[in-house]
């Protein structure tokens, strides 16, 4: 198969069966509730969306058991979860929308890793909206100072064309390539409790995002934020935002939560107990599968869960979720280290080939740490008229301990999530649907 090619065929295979536990179901649908995970909501509105358990996304994949057959079998060691959107526009290209799900259980805790960065970036275009001050916007000059411990202080950004920090800038090397400093620099222009109390109004209650992506702040450190102060091209001070403390103490909707069977301390020791991870960033696969879709469809969302923000924002956002790593000038990025395929998990995974075409692109955010290993995405083939959701996570740490670097990314979570996003592909490409979409929306250039 060449991976260059954004058209996938995969053979029919006999189906292998197994017997789904009822308890299963019955348990995500109790703790959906008691964790107050946000949920699609059956509406008469555009986003007018329903959940069905029927087994779809089972079936398929039960129809190549040379793909899934380990996955379908060792549910307990993966911790699979899947949520696929179908799309239906009528004829006046109006949306609706059907979930899929497999295993959703936002109790079976997940390390969302890098998958956070997409809130936060859209926060923080929205945060500099409310400001609403004269001459700030996402690409002035924003300087990073330091106040507490562990705190970096960033004055210039040697990646911009100009070398001047933005939050601009920081969002794009966030969705370009997960840049962790990026995130880090943008988490703490937002602080922890403007980003509860944002998602919260949204209806995200149970996401926690609560530290920076550096080793170097742990624990209570990261309830402090920089001071950070924003300049015109004069150097002229516009808006200082003073350093920040979130006194309430952020809790885990789970409860105390650990994973693994033991995990590398900071000083290389090994710990032969679980990996407390209660105070660590949370966020299950429906809110984030359901924050992507707000920023996609923003007009097919109840008005109270929209970001505040531009259509100049959300193509922002659009541009460099779906970019490829060369199609970047400022940074530029190394296609040996930073391939067409980077970040994008569903289809492509590690292949080594360029990506030839723009008919297909995704639009996603991926996430990857502890054995985790995540994606969300909005998938588009512009040419043959697919589109569709995918979110998917799985747990790859056969040997139990967190922190060693010895996971199964390479072997087993990648080439899951590359043969899921392809195996989806088909079908959608196959599915008839009443109205072909107009999706010259999605139609960006890149260059």
């Amino acid at each position: 198969m060449k991976k260059e090619n954004p058209i996938f065929f995969l053979p029919e295979k006999n189906k292998v069966y197994f017997i789904s536990k009822i308890g299963l179901v019955l348990f995500w649908l109790i703790s959906i509730v008691a964790v107050g995970c946000a949920n699609v909501r059956d509406s008469a509105d555009t986003f007018s969306s329903a959940n069905s358990d029927s087994g779809l996304i089972k079936k398929i994949m039960e129809k190549y058991p040379e793909l899934f057959s380990d996955i379908l079998r060792n549910q307990q060691e993966y911790k699979v979860q899947i949520i696929y959107t179908q799309i239906n526009r009528d004829k006046n290209n109006t949306l609706s929308f059907k979930q899929f799900l497999y295993c959703l259980d936002p109790a079976n805790y997940f390390y969302p890793a890098s998958l956070v960065k997409l809130p936060c970036s859209a926060l923080a275009l929205e945060k500099l909206n409310e400001l609403n001050i004269k001459g700030l916007t996402k690409y002035t000059c924003m300087k990073t100072d330091s106040a507490w411990e562990c705190q970096k202080s960033i004055t210039i950004d040697s990646t911009a064309e100009n070398r001047v920090p933005s939050v601009a800038h920081y969002i794009k090397k966030m969705l370009l390539v997960s840049d962790n400093d990026a995130y880090s620099r943008i988490y703490e222009f937002l602080g922890q409790e403007y980003i509860s109390k944002k998602l919260s109004e949204k209806e995200y209650p149970a996401v926690r995002i609560v530290h920076r992506f550096d080793p170097a702040c742990l624990g209570d450190a990261n309830s402090y934020t920089n001071p950070v102060s924003f300049y015109d091209a004069k150097d002229k001070l516009i808006y200082r935002q003073p350093m920040q403390h979130n006194v309430t103490k952020p809790d885990n909707p789970l409860g105390t939560v650990k994973i693994g069977t033991g995990y590398i301390d900071n000083k290389g020791n090994l710990v032969t107990q679980p990996k407390d991870m209660t105070y660590y960033n949370y966020m299950c696969l429906q809110d984030i599968n359901n924050i992507l879709k707000t920023i996609i469809f923003p007009n097919a969302v109840p008005e109270k869960q929209r970001f505040n923000l531009s259509k100049e924002d959300y193509d922002f956002l659009l541009r460099y979720m779906s970019m490829y790593p060369c199609e970047s000038d400022y940074p530029h990025y190394v296609s040996k280290e930073y391939k067409d395929s980077y970040k994008k998990y569903f289809i492509y995974g590690t292949c080594n080939s360029k990506i030839t075409g723009d008919s297909l692109r995704i639009f996603n955010v991926v996430g990857q740490s502890f054995g985790y290993l995540s994606d969300c995405a909005y998938i588009c083939d512009l040419k043959n008229k697919v589109e569709f959701i995918l979110s998917a996570v799985i747990y790859v740490n056969k040997d139990g301990i967190v922190n060693d670097g010895k996971y199964e990314y390479e072997n087993t979570g990648f080439p899951f999530l590359t043969n899921l996003g392809q195996v989806m592909y088909n079908y959608e490409k196959n599915r008839v649907k009443k109205y072909l979409p107009d999706l010259s929306e999605f139609q960006i250039h890149y260059k």
